[in-house]
């Protein structure tokens, strides 16, 4: 049916159109094609594509600090959404991270990505209150 595998750059091109036209997600320089394939480098068999045949109809990006982890870019195309397959990337991402010795990971989901914040609130994700989030451009 549909596989869960891990991502490489050759899945760069479906998953950023995936990631498109996802509703709530949000884009910068850092997901250009070099920067991803640095961070799957970095974060070597952690990241995960879900594909039906050869189309990637899912994604998520993983990585880890050395501390704790870190989840991105989780995205399920809106065709294939209420099987499952969301929290079968995120069980398989984080069986990664713990084999890394990593027991801790946070994702950062946009206030009013409704979507993505049914989906953290239901599958067991405490919401944090009282931590500000500061970015700078390097």
């Amino acid at each position: 049916m549909y596989e869960i595998r891990e991502m490489t750059i050759n899945d760069y091109e479906m998953s950023i159109e995936l990631w498109q036209r996802t509703e709530g997600m949000a884009l910068s320089e850092a997901d250009s094609k070099e920067s991803i394939n640095y961070y799957l480098n970095r974060n070597n068999g952690m990241s995960c594509v879900c594909v039906d045949k050869e189309r990637v109809i899912g994604t998520i990006l993983c990585g880890h600090d050395g501390r704790r982890g870190y989840i991105y870019h989780v995205a399920v195309d809106p065709e294939y959404r209420g099987k499952a397959l969301g929290k079968k990337l995120v069980v398989s991402s984080l069986k990664k991270l713990k084999l890394e010795g990593i027991c801790k990971c946070h994702i950062m989901v946009i206030a009013v990505n409704e979507i993505g914040n049914k989906f953290w609130g239901r599958t067991g994700w405490i919401r944090r209150d009282g931590i500000l989030l500061y970015s700078s451009n390097t």
